[in-house]
């Protein structure tokens, strides 16, 4: 079977001065489409890095991306932001969220880049908060709502253009454990349900197996193991 995502010998070299720090050395990887699959590692070893390159945010130094059937790697700058707001949905583990706006706006800002019409927007960012439990704090901003409060908005945001995929960076991170579970199982909801693909950086490889069908173990820039996650039987 075709793979949805793929890496081939994939690198990113950043410059410190006239100094290359390679941060991503050869990573080649496969995942299907409706995977739940986690990048685990010390600090460090490039999980973020990857993410990044996988959804647009950074450009590889060399090597190859394909998601679905775009290659990312030849993407220009336009394409590679239509690949952000269309094929897939990015979740921070600071949450990245405006803190002026409340969670309906930001949501609603997410479907105004993705052209959706003005008079639709309000009543999907509605349904998307509805759908993550949040039908109560539409009108609150970031800094009225719960760690956990704010990551749900963070997800309806990333839900909003309809992705196939699912980029998570450490998305419990800042949270503590019971309301970690509680994201971790609507990742894991989102997956089964909706047959979302998600990719999940973490440095909880255990956390990570326990939901996963498949774990890829980067160290300094390396994948140097893929294990069977237990989601993946």
């Amino acid at each position: 079977m075709t793979p949805f995502i793929l890496t081939h010998d994939l690198c990113k070299t950043f410059q410190k001065g006239t100094v290359p720090i390679p941060v991503l050395q050869g990573v080649s990887l496969e995942v299907s489409r409706g995977e739940y699959v986690s990048v685990v590692g010390r600090s460090g070893s490039g999980k973020s890095t990857l993410l990044n390159l996988l959804g647009g945010l950074d450009t590889a130094t060399s090597g190859r991306i394909v998601v679905g059937d775009s290659d990312v790697t030849s993407m220009s700058r336009q394409d590679l932001a239509v690949h952000r707001r269309s094929t897939v949905g990015m979740i921070f583990q600071s949450f990245n969220l405006i803190p002026s706006r409340t969670a309906l706006e930001n949501v609603t800002l997410a479907l105004a880049f993705g052209g959706h019409p003005r008079s639709d927007r309000r009543r999907r960012a509605s349904e998307l908060l509805s759908s993550v439990g949040l039908e109560h704090r539409l009108t609150h901003t970031p800094g009225e709502l719960s760690g956990g409060e704010a990551q749900r908005v963070a997800i309806a945001r990333a839900l909003a253009n309809a992705p196939d995929v699912l980029l998570a960076d450490e998305p419990i991170g800042n949270l503590d454990s019971k309301t970690a579970e509680e994201i971790v199982g609507l990742l894991v909801a989102l997956n089964r349900e909706r047959g979302l693909t998600v990719v999940m950086v973490s440095h909880d490889e255990a956390a990570a197996r326990e939901v996963s069908h498949r774990v890829f173990r980067l160290l300094d820039g390396r994948v140097i193991d893929e294990l069977s996650g237990r989601a993946g039987g």
